[in-house]
C-alpha cells in the first residue's frame, strides 16, 4: 500500500505539473489500449457504448478489471453486462489519495447506474472501505452484496477529470440481472446524458416505507362494505319484483271473494 501511495503521488505531481496545457477532453478507450491486460473490459466499454457516455463527462472515475477478472462480466446477459459496466463508472473525481482522506474511511459513490432510473435497493451505488488491514476494498452498496475488490493500481489519472483504477474483481450486484424489469417509475436520464448534476446521497435515515409499516396503516384505515356486484344487485332487484307482483294478486282475491259472498 506504501508503495501504491508513492506511486500516484509521483504521477499525480507528473501529471498535475502539465495540467494547465492539455485540455479536459480524453478518450477512455485511447486510455485502456495502452494496456492490452484491459482488453475485454476495453471491448466491453464500446460494444454496450459507454466508452461515448464516458467520453462525454467532465469528471470521472473508471474502476477496471483486467482480462481475467472480467469474465465475471461477460458472462452474464448482454443487457445485464451494461448495467454492471455502469455501476463501474463513478460519477466523480477519485484516486487513491482522495479516498484514504475520506473521513471515517467509508463512503457510498454515486455511480452511472444511478442515473438510469433502473437502480433500486442502492445497486446505482458503489461502497468504499478502507479496511482494517490498510486495503482500500470497493463493492456494491445493495444489501448482502460482498465486499471484496480491492484497489490494484492505478492506471491513469488527469486530476481533476479522470482516474483509471484496476480493481481485483468486478462489482456485481446480486440483484442486477431483475432491475428495471416491472417497474412503473418513470425512467431517469438515459446514459447518454451528460448532465453532471450530483445525485443526493443516501444516508441510514433515509429509509423506504417498511413492510410492516404499510401493514398497520392498512390496518388503521377505516372498513369499507364490500362492493355490490351487478349481477347480486340485479337478482335482488328480479327477487323484489316478483313479491309485489304476489302481494297484488293476493289483495285481488280477496276482492273477488267478497264480491262473490
Amino acid at each position: 500500500m506504501a508503495c501504491l501511495r508513492a506511486t500516484t503521488a509521483a504521477l499525480l505531481l507528473t501529471l498535475a505539473s502539465s495540467a494547465a496545457a492539455t485540455t479536459t477532453k480524453f478518450n477512455i478507450t485511447e486510455v485502456l489500449n495502452k494496456s492490452p491486460e484491459f482488453l475485454t473490459f476495453n471491448s466491453l466499454l464500446s460494444k454496450t457504448n459507454l466508452a461515448e457516455e464516458i467520453n462525454k463527462r467532465q469528471t470521472i472515475t473508471v474502476l477496471v478489471v483486467d482480462n481475467s477478472a472480467a469474465s465475471g462480466i461477460t458472462s452474464l446477459p448482454t443487457d445485464t453486462q451494461k448495467k454492471v459496466l455502469a455501476v463501474h463508472v463513478i460519477l466523480n473525481y477519485y484516486d487513491p489519495m482522495k479516498l484514504e482522506n475520506i473521513e471515517k474511511g467509508t463512503a457510498l459513490l454515486t455511480s452511472l447506474f444511478q442515473t438510469t432510473g433502473a437502480a433500486t435497493d442502492r445497486m446505482g451505488f458503489v461502497n468504499y472501505t478502507h479496511s482494517a488491514d490498510d486495503q482500500m476494498v470497493f463493492g456494491s452498496a445493495e444489501p448482502g452484496a460482498p465486499l471484496s475488490s480491492q484497489l490494484v493500481k492505478v492506471v491513469a489519472c488527469r486530476p481533476y477529470n479522470l482516474s483509471v483504477m484496476q480493481v481485483s474483481a468486478a462489482i456485481i450486484p446480486p440483484s442486477i440481472s431483475s432491475s428495471g424489469k416491472g417497474s412503473s417509475a418513470a425512467p431517469g436520464p438515459a446514459y447518454g446524458s451528460s448532465s453532471n448534476a450530483s445525485v443526493p446521497t443516501i444516508t441510514e435515515a433515509e429509509t423506504l416505507e417498511s413492510p410492516d409499516e404499510a401493514s398497520a396503516l392498512d390496518d388503521d384505515a377505516p372498513a369499507s362494505s364490500p362492493p355490490v356486484h351487478s349481477a347480486d344487485a340485479a337478482a335482488g332487484a328480479h327477487t323484489s319484483a316478483g313479491n309485489t307482483v304476489v302481494v297484488r294478486t293476493r289483495v285481488w282475491l280477496v276482492g273477488l271473494v267478497m264480491l262473490m259472498v
